[in-house]
């Protein structure tokens, strides 16, 4: 006989085990189904353990420039093997962590693959058979994984996705990287901090291209004074896989097709929805394999939630987290709980971090959006040349770029690169889901000396009252 629950959750990433905590939390009977890690791939392959490797990076990175903080290193060396095995390390504790939680709030795991039999219907397979179990709801969060080139598939020894590149077997001598997107542009950061050869290519006009055009120019200047290779306009044309190493054809934006040979490959061209064979075709409205679903997660089948990388972007692990607490208070209320009050998403107050170096952060409209929106912007930029704690670490290359509508003040965007951004646009992510305008930003007394008081700089800035420049 099927086991029956309130809610199942079909994946346990960021998004999925926190809907089924919130789930839980709520009184609700829940059940979550994993067919491999607890965690998903954010936790286990992604996020947190890349943010392992870059931190070894960074630091390797300031060692090396020790002599700029009058001390003496000699002798430094970078152990791969030893760097992965620490970035494996963090994301088993969080594995672990997940698999705490889970217990902690008497939420049921079935291990093993999930396929609808219906709405509200899963049989999973895994190693102890077969099981059905039914829930009067269900959330669909599988994820999704790394895109493939069609003519040169990922094959981990000389081809790799991002997978790959978090446990590489040898180090690359001369890495190219397709793709300047955060995933790309992360491990091109890391290689080429790791001491490889890197070039990087990428198909727009620009590299981080979904990011404001001043934070991608300075991007560009920054890595490449670094010693990265980067063409933009550029299409790879052609790649050849040998046991030795890859042969690849890019054409540029000049139209003249190059040949050279790389060591290896990290393709980074987007994602792929995980909807495919689970028997979701005629239960949900799917664009390009992504569920189509309305503001609080729902598909067009009553009781069929969705959530994260499956459903339409941006495909980052806070937005899907943020989607799994909306659809479980949805379904609460549903379930007739009058304490919850669910708000759909706001897709322009989610932040956007690249944990490069220098690292990229930003929220809202660019300039450029802005304009295209019919509005007239009033813009603030100010450099962390002019900030003394940024002098004091030594991390003076740097910026924060704010855009206020001109006519009421509002804040539209914020957008940044430098050292510890990532930590720094809360503060504006906070302001604008609080529909701040530049006058509570102006009056907001910032600590000094921090990096963020380029923030403050910023705002005063774009109404022609920035004080240190």
């Amino acid at each position: 006989m099927a086991e029956n629950y309130d809610v199942i959750v079909l994946g346990s990433g960021p998004g999925g085990y926190v809907a089924a905590i919130r789930a839980a939390q709520l009184g609700l009977k829940t059940a979550i189904v994993e067919r491999e890690l607890l965690g998903g791939i954010c936790l286990n392959w992604g996020c947190i353990p890349t943010k392992a490797l870059l931190r070894s990076a960074e630091i390797f990175h300031y060692m090396q420039q020790a002599k700029d903080y009058g001390l003496v290193a000699k002798g430094i060396e970078a152990d791969l093997e030893a760097v992965v095995k620490r970035s494996r390390g963090v994301a088993k504790q969080l594995n672990q962590g997940v698999t705490h939680l889970m217990k902690k709030n008497k939420i049921a795991v079935h291990m093993g693959t999930g396929t609808f039999k219906n709405a509200t219907t899963l049989e999973v397979k895994g190693e102890k058979g077969s099981e059905t179990i039914s829930a009067k709801h269900i959330i669909v969060a599988t994820g999704a994984r790394a895109r493939d080139l069609p003519f040169a598939p990922a094959d981990g020894k000389r081809v790799w996705t991002y997978r790959h590149a978090m446990t590489p077997g040898e180090m690359p001598g001369k890495l190219l990287v397709i793709g300047s997107g955060a995933i790309g542009v992360e491990f091109a950061s890391f290689y080429n901090d790791m001491g490889a050869d890197v070039t990087m290519v990428e198909m727009l006009d620009r590299i981080v291209p979904v990011e404001d055009a001043d934070v991608s120019a300075f991007l560009h200047k920054q890595l490449t004074k670094q010693g990265m290779t980067i063409k933009t306009g550029a299409a790879l044309e052609e790649l050849k896989v040998s046991d030795k190493g890859v042969s690849a054809k890019i054409k540029g934006k000049d139209g003249k097709v190059e040949s050279a040979e790389y060591s290896h490959v990290i393709v980074a061209i987007g994602i792929q929805p995980n909807t495919e064979n689970i028997g979701l075709e005629k239960l949900v409205e799917m664009d390009r394999g992504f569920i189509q679903i309305d503001p609080y997660g729902r598909t067009k089948s009553k009781g069929l939630w969705a959530i994260g990388d499956c459903v339409p972007g941006p495909w980052l692990a806070h937005k899907a987290s943020h989607e799994g607490v909306t659809a479980a208070e949805a379904i609460a209320k549903e379930l007739g709980n009058k304490d919850v009050h669910p708000h759909p998403l706001d897709r322009n107050n989610i932040p956007g971090c690249t944990y490069c170096h220098p690292q990229i952060a930003s929220v809202g409209m660019t300039e450029a959006k802005a304009k295209e929106a019919g509005y007239t912007v009033k813009v603030g930029n100010f450099p962390f040349i002019g900030n003394g704690k940024a002098i004091a670490l030594g991390e003076p290359e740097g910026f924060v770029k704010t855009v206020f509508d001109a006519k009421t003040g509002e804040l539209l965007g914020a957008h940044m690169i430098g050292a510890e951004v990532t930590e720094m646009i809360q503060g504006y992510t906070v302001g604008k889901t609080l529909e701040t305008t530049e006058a509570e930003l102006m009056n907001t007394i910032f600590p000094h000396p921090t990096i963020s008081e380029a923030m403050h700089e910023s705002v005063l800035g774009a109404y022609g009252r920035a004080l240190h420049i």
